[in-house]
């Protein structure tokens, strides 16, 4: 009889103990979220610059600017994987947003429809 008055004591008391641990590592939570910062836009744009050096696509000459986080890319390519490229690398320097104007040449366009049904082709 004794044990089950103790366990009828002490289970609240653990419940509310781990209810409160609970609560506490909830609020925690989005102090530790708002501390995360992002990138300013000098730091985005010298990190895209570092890249271009030492990417394929920084043989291109593709020119950019940065604004409020968005990366606008300018230029043209004959390699449309570069497009792509360029997104890509404007999102890992921390864009929040990347609008891509560059622009595939005729000759891109060719050789990658040229590969395209090459390889539709040995199916």
């Amino acid at each position: 009889m004794k044990r089950f008055l103790v366990l009828l004591f002490v289970m609240p008391c653990l419940i509310g103990i781990l209810a409160g641990s609970a609560q506490a590592n909830t609020s925690a939570r989005p102090a530790a979220i708002a501390r995360i910062s992002s990138p300013t836009d000098a730091q985005i744009e010298a990190t895209i610059r570092t890249k271009l050096a030492k990417s394929k696509i920084g043989k291109d000459g593709f020119r950019f600017k940065v604004a409020h986080g968005v990366v606008t890319w300018e230029g043209t390519t004959n390699v449309v994987q570069h497009k792509g490229s360029a997104t890509r690398m404007a999102k890992a320097a921390g864009a929040t947003q990347v609008v891509n104007n560059i622009q595939v040449s005729a000759t891109g366009k060719a050789k990658a429809t040229a590969g395209l049904k090459k390889a539709y082709v040995q199916q």
